[in-house]
């Protein structure tokens, strides 16, 4: 290796909804980066994430999960997806082997399918812990993609995350550092960061069609005396109906989702954080592409 050579790239994580792709990202970060919970759908746009390792940079890209298009914001996150795709310069596609393939695996395998010639894809089977027929599964997924690289692991699992990281490192091509190697892990801003954790507490809350309908923005943030952040975040439902049962009894499910928030904003920030909440009504904003771009989707 010739001496001050730098290998850099970008690695696109893909995959259906709900099999782990935001765990695994902050897994090969070994910070949090992209929101979680247990309902498909919460990653909604694109979000990198940077890992600098000596003389070698991987510019992770976690995106949303695919799924069959019904309104605005979905065609938006079906988008990110496929212009990731067209930019990097590897492919994980994982999938979850605890089930065999379904309709939503097959479109994202045909998606893989018409990528630019050249890309590898490694087909990461997630949730080995759990899975009964491991084995039998990712080899059905491998049907679906012959010739992709295959690995199973649990993203819980430091030393298989471990692993896969070196296995990327090795992958990259020689080229310059995308971000300074003492970059943050992600290129998000503090206030989409805000809007973003304020969204997964309250998908972790609520149930039925209310959390889809949920877009969040950072109306203001700013620091105060004393060293202390003040964030005010705008939740949007789409029926006023949907107002009430977000707020809560005497406006504790707000503080619940509100309480949570902080306590992650504070220990992101390292500073103590006043989160100001408010909620309000944009009706049908999915299927209004003006309203997308008014909430940062666009």
């Amino acid at each position: 290796m010739t001496e001050g050579t730098t290998y850099s790239g970008f690695v696109a994580i893909v995959g259906k909804p709900n099999v782990g792709k935001s765990t695994l990202l902050n897994a090969l970060l070994g910070v949090k980066v992209a929101p979680i919970s247990p309902k498909p759908q919460t990653t909604r746009k694109r979000v990198r994430g940077i890992h600098t390792e000596g003389n070698r940079q991987i510019v992770f890209v976690d995106t949303p999960g695919w799924h069959e298009a019904a309104d605005a914001l979905s065609e938006y996150m079906i988008r990110q997806i496929v212009e990731a795709l067209a930019e990097v310069n590897v492919v994980l596609w994982v999938v979850d082997l605890r089930h065999p393939p379904t309709r939503e695996d097959e479109l994202v395998a045909r998606a893989l399918k018409a990528r630019p010639e050249g890309i590898p894809v490694m087909l990461v089977g997630n949730k080995l812990d759990a899975a009964k027929r491991p084995e039998d599964a990712m080899e059905a997924y491998a049907e679906l993609l012959p010739g992709a690289e295959t690995r199973m692991i649990s993203a819980t699992h430091e030393g298989a995350v471990a692993e896969l990281r070196a296995e990327i490192l090795a992958m990259l091509p020689e080229g310059p550092f995308f971000y300074p190697p003492d970059f943050s892990r992600s290129d998000q801003s503090p206030e989409e960061w805000a809007a973003e954790l304020v969204r997964e507490e309250a998908m972790k809350r609520l149930r039925d069609e209310i959390p889809y309908s949920i877009a969040t923005k950072t109306e203001e943030f700013a620091e105060r005396r004393g060293g202390m952040v003040y964030i005010r975040t705008v939740l949007y439902v789409e029926r006023e109906a949907h107002k009430p049962i977000l707020i809560g009894k005497e406006g504790r499910m707000l503080r619940e989702i509100g309480t949570a928030a902080r306590k992650q904003l504070s220990v992101f920030l390292a500073r103590p954080v006043y989160l100001e909440l408010a909620v309000k009504v944009y009706p049908n904003w999915r299927k209004d592409p003006e309203a997308l771009r008014e909430l940062g989707y666009e």
